[in-house]
C-alpha cells in the first residue's frame, strides 16, 4: 500500500488534489481512498489531505502517520508544520517551492517545483493542486500521467478544464526534466 500526506492551506485545494489523485489511481487499476482531516479549517489554515493506493482492498480508515510520499503545496507551512513527520525510509516529498532540495533539511527525496509560478502563468490563479498532482506523477513510478489528466478533465469544464491539464503536463515534464 501506498500512503500520500498532502499538506496545504485551506482553500488551496488539497483536498481536491487528494481526490484526483484517488481518482487517477483507479483509472491506473489500483483500489484506493481520499480524505481529509478536519479541524477548524479556514482559508489560509494549514490542512491536511491523505490518499491511500493499493492493488489490494484496503480496509484501513485511519488517518496516515507515515507516509509514503508527502505533497507541500504550499512551502511556508514548513516554518510551522513538520511536513516530514513519521515519513518512512526512501520517501519522497515534493514541495511547492524554489529553494534547492539539497538545502533543505529534510529526510527522504525531496524535490521542489515553482508550481506557484506554472499556475499563474497557466491558470491565471496561484492554486496549485493540480500542478502538484502534475509533479508528484513526475516523481513517482506507479501513477500515470494520463490518469492524472483523465481525472482533473472530468473535474473541470471549458477553459478551466485545457488551464489545469496543461498545467498538469507543464509540472509533469518539468519533474522528469523534460522541458526545454
Amino acid at each position: 500500500m501506498k500512503e500520500i500526506r498532502f499538506h496545504g492551506r485551506g482553500g488551496q485545494g488539497a483536498v481536491t488534489a487528494a481526490e484526483l489523485l484517488a481518482v487517477a489511481a483507479f483509472y491506473d487499476g489500483y483500489y484506493s481512498q481520499a480524505f481529509p482531516a478536519f479541524g477548524v479549517e479556514r482559508r489560509g489554515a494549514p490542512v491536511l489531505a491523505f490518499t491511500r493506493i493499493s492493488d489490494r482492498k484496503i480496509r484501513r480508515r485511519s488517518q496516515i502517520y507515515n507516509p509514503d510520499y508527502v505533497i507541500v503545496q504550499d512551502s511556508s507551512l514548513m516554518s510551522s508544520v513538520n511536513v516530514a513527520e513519521g515519513l518512512n525510509d526512501g520517501g519522497v516529498i515534493v514541495i511547492n517551492g524554489t529553494k534547492d532540495p539539497k538545502n533543505l533539511d529534510l529526510p527522504g527525496d525531496v524535490r521542489t517545483i515553482d508550481a506557484t509560478k506554472i499556475s499563474l502563468d497557466i491558470i491565471g490563479k496561484p492554486i496549485t493542486n493540480t500542478t502538484m498532482l502534475g509533479a508528484f506523477a513526475g516523481a513517482v513510478d506507479f501513477i500515470s500521467i494520463d490518469s492524472i489528466k483523465k481525472a482533473v478533465g472530468e473535474r473541470f469544464e471549458g477553459g478551466l478544464r485545457e488551464k489545469n491539464i496543461q498545467a498538469v503536463e507543464v509540472a509533469y515534464n518539468k519533474m522528469k526534466g523534460l522541458d526545454k
